[in-house]
């Protein structure tokens, strides 16, 4: 069965919110924006994203606890989930972003927070990814390890907008699609081995593959 370690737990949280997602967003906000402003916008997004992912990381038992959801229908609801956004993704449809322009707010700094909030910010295949991936083990050291993994992600982020924004204006989007469809792959693989570990926490019988 699938186990997931901190290596698998820091390659999910990449292909769910890292650089190849998330550049996506940011070369469409920097048309607008200066390289400063793009610059800043990053840096706040991303350290709102971190912040999200230690109380989640930290805080994953209490919150199912809280809502009463065990750890194998999380299992099961992430694994679905997963698996569904990486055929999109590999099919070049971005779910979750609106194609229509809504009415830009006067200040860009929050217009620019608005529009990272679903695909970067509170995302909800990353908030799923990090409850999942803290669940796995029962122990506070574990629980850093996830946290610290995915704040690694947030700031990798950061740093690959802070060199690239000069070049998004002029940068085609095709190199990006292309790496995001190959993670989508991975993607997929992971999602199947998540439902059948939920399946398999339920007692349900699957034979060991080789």
């Amino acid at each position: 069965m699938f186990v997931f370690n901190l290596g698998s737990a820091f390659i999910t949280f990449f292909a769910v919110v890292g650089p190849p997602k998330t550049l996506l967003a940011f070369a469409r906000l920097a048309g607008t924006r200066s390289n400063l402003e793009l610059r800043r916008l990053a840096a706040l997004s991303t350290a709102i994203s971190a912040v999200i992912g230690l109380v989640l990381g930290f805080g994953a038992d209490e919150l199912t606890t809280l809502f009463h959801i065990s750890d194998q229908s999380l299992q099961l609801a992430g694994g679905a989930i997963f698996f569904v956004y990486a055929v999109a993704l590999v099919f070049g449809v971005h779910l979750g972003s609106d194609g229509e322009e809504d009415e830009h707010l006067a200040n860009p700094l929050v217009d620019g927070i608005r529009e990272l909030l679903l695909p970067y910010i509170a995302s909800p295949l990353a908030i799923t990814a990090v409850l999942v991936a803290s669940l796995n083990q029962d122990n506070w050291g574990w629980k850093a390890a996830v946290s610290g993994a995915y704040v690694a992600v947030a700031v990798i982020n950061y740093l690959c907008v802070a060199v690239l924004a000069p070049l998004m204006r002029r940068t085609h989007r095709t190199s990006l699609e292309v790496l995001s469809r190959l993670l989508g792959l991975l993607l997929a693989a992971v999602g199947v081995e998540l439902f059948l570990e939920g399946l398999a926490g339920l007692g349900v019988h699957l034979p060991t593959g080789h």
